[in-house]
C-alpha cells in the first residue's frame, strides 16, 4: 500500500513525517532546511510508494491567515505541478506546535529536547498525519 507524509512547513525549517506501510500509524520523519524541501520530497517519492502529501495550513483562532499562509498556498500550488501523480492535501494545523511540546513534555523529555525545534517541527509533522488519517478512518 501506498504511504503518505505530511510537511509542517515553515520558512526557515520544516517536519515531516511518514506512515507506515498499512497507513495505520504517522512517524516522525526528519526536519529539514526549507530550501531544499521540494528536492527532498522528489528524492523520497523515488524511494518510497508515496500517494499522498498532506500540507499544514496554519490559521489563527478566528480562522484568519497567519504570517506564513500566503507561503503554505505557494507551496501547495508548487507541490500540486511538481507531483501531478500525488494528491496534496491541505489541512488544518492549528494547535499542533503546543500540541507536539506538550507531548514532549509528557513523554518525559530532557530540557534540552524540549527546546530543540527541529524535533518539534517532526512531532508537528506527525500529528497532523496523524489527524489526517484519523479523519479518513472515520469517513
Amino acid at each position: 500500500m501506498a504511504k503518505k507524509i505530511a510537511i509542517d512547513f515553515g520558512l526557515k525549517r520544516t517536519g515531516l513525517a511518514i506512515t507506515d506501510s498499512s497507513n495505520i500509524i504517522a512517524s516522525p520523519l526528519t526536519t529539514i532546511d526549507s530550501a531544499i524541501l521540494i528536492d527532498y520530497v522528489k528524492k523520497l517519492t523515488s524511494q518510497e510508494n508515496i500517494d499522498t502529501i498532506i500540507l499544514g495550513e496554519p490559521k489563527r483562532l478566528n480562522n484568519e491567515d497567519t504570517h506564513i499562509s500566503e507561503n503554505v498556498r505557494l507551496l501547495f500550488q508548487v507541490l500540486q505541478s511538481s507531483f501531478p501523480d500525488i494528491s496534496v492535501i491541505l489541512i488544518d494545523e492549528r494547535f499542533t506546535s503546543k500540541m507536539a511540546a506538550q507531548s514532549m513534555h509528557v513523554m518525559g523529555m530532557k530540557k534540552k529536547q524540549l527546546m530543540d525545534k527541529r524535533l518539534v517541527d517532526q512531532i508537528s509533522a506527525t500529528l497532523i498525519l496523524q489527524s489526517y488519517l484519523n479523519s479518513i478512518s472515520n469517513s
